[in-house]
Order: structure tokens, then C-alpha cells, then sequence
């Protein structure tokens, strides 16, 4: 089975307290469920139309349990404390 990766880009931070308040939650529970973190931060560099947006790069054994580290109650719970506090995308995309 082919790993995943979840990919979150950041596109504003609108409250660093609640954007704190999603980070104490979601690692945990992300971590509970499988995921490897394996970069977070501002790219070095970004070429072509790349935005200098925080991104955070996580690893899964599988797609179906990074979907189901998303879906989780203690996930869902972090993004409940995030709410409004970042505007964001999250990509969960297959290994080749």
C-alpha cells in the first residue's frame, strides 16, 4: 500500500492564539493516528508562482488513515479551536 502525504498550506494567519490553541491539539492527535511530521515552516526558496506560505508536510502509512486522522474526534476537536483563526488548504495525496 502506498504511503501519503498530507500537505497544509497556510494562506493567512488571522489569530496566532487560536492558531496556538489548534497546534497544542492537532499534533497530538495526528500523531496518534500515524502521521510522521516531516517538515513545518516558510519554504527556503519557492520558484515559478510559489507563495511564501507556511507549509507543513505530513507522512501516513496509507490515504485511508490520513482521512481517517482528519476525520477523527481529537483532530476535528483542533479544528474546532482553530475556527477562523487561519485560512488554509489541505491536500492528502498518494504516493507513487
Amino acid at each position: 500500500m502506498p504511503k501519503a502525504y498530507w500537505i497544509s498550506t497556510y494562506r493567512a494567519v488571522n489569530d496566532s492564539d487560536k492558531l496556538a490553541a489548534y497546534a497544542k491539539l492537532a499534533g497530538p492527535a495526528l500523531t496518534a493516528n500515524g502521521a510522521r511530521f516531516l517538515a513545518r515552516g516558510e519554504p527556503s526558496k519557492v520558484y515559478e508562482l510559489g507563495l511564501m506560505q507556511r507549509t507543513v508536510l505530513i507522512e501516513f502509512d496509507s490515504v485511508e488513515q490520513a482521512v481517517a486522522a482528519h476525520d477523527s474526534p481529537a483532530y476535528q476537536a483542533a479544528l474546532a479551536a482553530l475556527g477562523d483563526g487561519a485560512d488554509r488548504e489541505i491536500r492528502i495525496i498518494e504516493a507513487a
